[in-house]
């Protein structure tokens, strides 16, 4: 079983778009984020089912429409962890940063 760990930029991902979703609506801004974070928990079994997208990264694709969710992460086997680089909506152009 791989350990799921959450960069640092992945925390600050969940962050705004909590900050984004509260604006609006707290109650489902908390469950967006905790939707989320259940979400690349099946990494733990699974740690290659997100698609590759570039330089050995994956992506895992959650949810769907305007509640869908991307999470970008890299699959390290030699130590068995998956770190969780960025988290996005579907309908953004690109990750924060990037």
């Amino acid at each position: 079983m791989a350990r799921v760990v959450l960069s640092a930029r992945a925390f600050g991902d969940l962050e705004r778009i909590f900050e984004f979703i509260a604006t609006s609506d707290p109650v489902r801004a908390q469950e967006a984020v905790q939707r989320i974070r259940d979400a690349v928990l099946i990494l733990e079994q699974h740690p290659m089912m997100g698609r590759l997208v570039e330089d050995g990264r994956r992506e895992l694709v959650m949810g769907r429409g305007a509640e869908a969710y991307l999470a970008l992460y890299r699959w390290v086997p030699a130590v068995g962890v998956v770190i969780v680089l960025a988290v996005r909506n579907a309908r953004e152009a690109g990750y924060q940063g990037e």
